[in-house]
């Protein structure tokens, strides 16, 4: 099963956990899985459109990914959000 890692304040929203295992053929069926089982990540990751959000990079062992980037059992899936702040 691929490998979800959630940072940052993204954590917190999915139970404090900062990995989990997930079943997903495509980046984006992985996040709305992760927004299934941690129903508090709603609308945090992935918009109302199904398009992941502009402050939001995927990126799929070690690229960047989109929404229909494919998945594989023994992937590593990030999820980083923008960091702001000064």
């Amino acid at each position: 099963m691929p490998l979800v890692c959630v940072h940052g304040p993204l954590r917190q929203l999915a139970g404090f956990a900062g990995e989990h295992r997930l079943q997903a053929g495509t980046v984006l069926d992985l996040l709305r899985e992760l927004e299934c089982v941690y129903p508090a990540l709603s609308g945090w990751i992935v918009d109302e459109r199904g398009l992941i959000r502009r402050h939001i990079k995927v990126f799929v062992n070690g690229e960047r990914g989109g929404e229909h980037t494919a998945v594989a059992a023994d992937a590593r899936v990030e999820t980083l959000p923008a960091i702001t702040g000064g």
